[in-house]
């Protein structure tokens, strides 16, 4: 027989997973040990799991994969065919209804008028501490976008506003916001997007210290420390709304000891998640502020799960002995701030728990 890990392994569902269908009463373990509770599968069973693995990311209803897999192994797959088929069509007429609605959506943004265009052509020169310049990007740079498909979050932002700057970088998942204080700047707000080799190259200029002069004219973005200049084009779109993402201080927090914090993470619990998906580190933060790591037994409904190498890297880019960690909803992102700067922080999306 089978382990339920073994199982997970075999089949791509994960092991909360295979909990959650035997609780549905969709794939039942062959025996159950009565003293530990853990379940056993027989071998066939794997091919039901693989079944149903393919069925939940085609994203069949729970009432429809119960019929299936009833009806899998027998001689007559004519209901089978059947709820495939009508499945397939479902999930037809709905990309045809979301191709209607994102052509509309097309045609209204076509139609707008795009504000952030004269924030991105507007010049400015400026002056910012190097060093202070060099710490916003070590704590922003994890969290650049590497997807070809979203160029726009292939970069840093710059949003200078006042006397402040702000760099932001995000690829959706994860969300990274720092900010240094700057001279010289008749206080209206400019934006434009630096690519990532252009930002590698301004934090390795920054590594001397002194003050850095920062310079926008049209597309073109340069910063000099001394006698060397670091310079080209800025990425040519728009960068979304960061400010309406950040989330207010709230929640469950705990105080976390960064590098004990860090080891636990790197040696405990893992949830394996779905197939050829990311480890997950589950999180939960008690009403005083006790953090636990989670195991796969763990059911409590106020837990969190995690990009576990997400979490590390922002521990890392938090730059601090001690972060506070905020978790609220399963669905909310975690916020990860420092003590003694709560507007420099990191905000990560949770994963979505099997069960």
């Amino acid at each position: 027989m089978r382990s339920i890990g073994e199982m997970a392994r075999g089949s791509g569902l994960g092991v909360s997973a295979l909990r959650f269908y035997d609780r549905a009463g969709v794939l039942a373990p062959a025996w159950v040990d009565p003293v530990s509770g853990y379940r056993w599968y027989e071998p066939e069973q794997l091919e039901e799991a693989r079944v149903l693995a393919r069925l939940r990311r085609a994203g069949m209803p729970l009432a429809d994969i119960r019929l299936v897999l009833a009806s899998w192994s027998g001689t007559d797959t004519d209901l089978v065919r059947k709820l495939l088929a009508a499945h397939l069509r479902r999930l037809e007429q709905g990309l045809s209804g979301a191709r209607s609605e994102f052509s509309a959506l097309r045609a209204l943004l076509d139609h707008r008028e795009n504000i952030m265009t004269s924030l991105r052509t507007a010049g400015v020169r400026l002056s910012v501490a190097a060093s202070e310049l060099a710490a916003a990007l070590d704590t922003v740079r994890f969290a650049v976008s590497t997807d070809p498909e979203l160029p726009m979050l292939g970069g840093v932002l710059f949003d200078i506003e006042g006397e402040s700057l702000h760099v932001v970088a995000t690829d959706r998942y994860r969300m990274a916001v720092a900010q240094a204080g700057v001279v010289g700047h008749d206080g209206s707000r400019v934006q434009v997007v630096v690519p990532a080799p252009l930002v590698d190259a301004m934090r390795a200029l920054s590594d001397g210290g002194g003050p850095a002069r920062f310079c926008v004219d049209g597309d073109r973005v340069t910063l000099e420390v001394g006698d060397r200049q670091a310079a080209g084009q800025c990425l040519d779109h728009d960068f979304p709304d960061y400010r309406r993402l950040l989330p207010a201080p709230g929640g469950r927090r705990a105080l976390v000891e960064v590098a004990p914090f860090q080891k636990a993470l790197e040696t405990g619990p893992v949830h394996t998640g779905e197939e050829g998906g990311p480890d997950l580190s589950v999180l939960r933060v008690a009403d005083d502020g006790t953090l636990t790591l989670c195991t796969d037994s763990d059911d409590d409904p106020n837990r969190i799960a995690v990009n576990r190498e997400f979490l590390l890297n922002a521990l890392t880019a938090g730059a601090r002995d001690r972060l506070f960690l905020e978790l609220g909803a399963p669905t909310t992102p975690i916020a990860i701030r420092r003590p003694d700067d709560e507007d420099t922080l990191s905000i990560l999306m949770p994963v979505r728990l099997d069960d």
